[in-house]
């Protein structure tokens, strides 16, 4: 039996919203590479969890520095247990390749160090908490290839991350503005209540109360003042959870078609600033208490069509722990693939937290009547609803896609194949079974224009009986021993 190695592709962020109605200029691929994504979770099971942001940026002597900043997931990482302490060794190395040399393996810096990761609680192994580390390099300007990797000492095993970042030359008497970097404060963090830190993924947990995009400005010429506007545009996106199996497809004019619709947005915020100083300049700004979607943050100069400056960071806002579960309504919500619709709704309009988590209690044990056995079967689902949000999440929360459906009912797939915009799962050597293999397809295929996945079921009325059998062995605890 094979199972996947890695289900998918980085599903990166967001699509991409092609023109900017707002200005004269026409859309072009120039704006479209000056839109930074985010990154995924890239989660690879049994591999260190490496979340890794990148970001150019002049420091206060007006020098060019690349901005490496990654979180190490404590929970994917090996531990070893002296007395009341458990232990993690990791191996960190961050190379810098400048893409413009002729060499492509030529490094113009490199560092590596070594890290132990102590607890004295044993509920590390199992932490969704991470690990921050952050290292600067001063570099000329140019646009920059960082190759970073983290190997657990332990068992041996690294995950590697690659990704691309440019500087500006703050010299240049032409205007630039340097890549955008999002910031993150969460309050109800004990230990660092009042601390910004880098986000380095696409998906940002709504629990953070507050974020602060920094970027900068080079202008060297004081005759020629610049005004820039920003804009914090809210997109409408799909949010649903994926439907039952033998409902009918989605229509190609639906939003969960489209995941998002590119025509349609909000803007949160608005503002314009003169800029008159010859200089670097930092600008921030921050926003707090943002709802769960799809933002970007987009700055824009008034230079003209020739010279236009442009500079974009997508973001998703999600649920308060994401991609964990630790809130009552966090663990409650992904049991819509249990329960019936009427037995759905009274779950969830259960406002009070310590009501509604006896309720969740309540649900699984007066199914499966053995608390060991129910003790394990939750375990199992919520692990699923977690790797599923960690493997499949683009525009809304993995688990609530077809994909992440899927994948928490009946685990993952024997044999996976793609081909163009199809994929296939499988849970049987014979492919041709109809109850046993899964077909998804691509409403757009992935690229810079629309670089996010959305794989959509391709729903048959006879679904209905296997997805009826596969949540009753959920409820009865049977899923343990027998899956499909």
């Amino acid at each position: 039996m094979h199972y996947l190695k890695s289900i998918r592709a980085p599903y990166k962020a967001l699509f991409i919203f092609a023109c900017i109605a707002l200005y004269t200029v026409g859309c072009s691929n120039s704006y479209i590479d000056e839109i930074d994504h985010g990154s995924g979770f890239n989660y690879q099971p049994g591999f260190p969890e490496l979340r890794l942001a990148v970001t150019g940026h002049i420091n206060d002597n007006n020098s060019p520095t690349i901005i490496v900043s990654g979180d190490i997931v404590y929970g994917s990482l090996v531990y070893t247990k002296t007395e009341d302490l458990y232990s993690a060794d990791i191996y960190v190395e961050i190379a810098l390749q400048k893409i413009s040399d002729e060499k492509e393996d030529q490094v113009v810096k490199r560092l590596d160090f070594e890290e132990t990761l102590e607890k004295k609680s044993g509920n590390i192994i199992n932490s969704q908490d991470v690990y921050r580390f952050e290292r600067i390099f001063e570099v000329s300007p140019g646009d920059y290839m960082v190759k970073t990797i983290v190997m657990d000492k332990a068992s041996g095993k690294q995950s590697v991350r690659t990704l691309q970042t440019s500087i500006p030359d703050p010299d240049d008497t032409t205007s630039h503005v340097t890549e955008i970097r999002v910031m993150a404060k969460d309050s109800t963090d004990s230990e660092n209540q009042s601390t910004f830190h880098q986000a380095t993924t696409y998906d940002l947990q709504s629990s953070i109360d507050s974020l602060k995009f920094v970027f900068q400005v080079t202008n060297n010429k004081a005759e020629e003042p610049l005004q820039l506007e920003s804009r914090l545009l809210k997109f409408k996106s799909d949010t649903t959870i994926a439907r039952p199996m033998h409902f009918m497809n989605y229509t190609s004019s639906s939003i969960q078609y489209k995941g998002l619709d590119y025509d349609e947005y909000e803007v949160v915020q608005r503002s314009t600033r003169t800029l008159l100083q010859p200089g670097s300049v930092d600008i921030e700004f921050i926003f707090t208490d943002l709802d769960i979607g799809n933002y970007r943050l987009e700055v824009t100069s008034n230079k003209g069509e020739d010279n236009e400056l442009y500079k974009a960071r997508d973001f998703s806002i999600k649920s308060p722990n994401y991609p964990s579960l630790k809130t009552p309504k966090e663990l409650a919500r992904p049991l819509y693939y249990l329960m019936d619709e009427d037995e759905y709704e009274e779950l969830m309009a259960i406002e009070d937290p310590e009501k509604l988590k006896k309720a969740i209690d309540r649900f699984w044990l007066s199914n499966i009547q053995n608390s060991r056995i129910a003790k394990n079967v939750i375990s199992l689902y919520y692990q699923r609803v977690e790797e599923a949000n960690k493997q499949f999440s683009n525009f809304k929360e993995g688990w609530k896609t077809d994909v992440g459906m899927i994948y928490i009912l009946f685990g993952p797939p024997w044999y996976s194949d793609s081909f163009s915009d199809e994929m296939v799962w499988s849970y049987s050597y014979n492919q041709s079974d109809p109850e046993k293999n899964f077909l998804f397809k691509q409403t757009k295929l992935n690229s810079k224009f629309y670089p996010f996945y959305n794989y959509l079921l391709q729903r048959n009325a006879y679904y209905y009986n296997i997805q009826y059998q596969q949540q009753e062995r959920w409820r009865i605890g049977s899923i343990l021993t027998y899956n499909l």
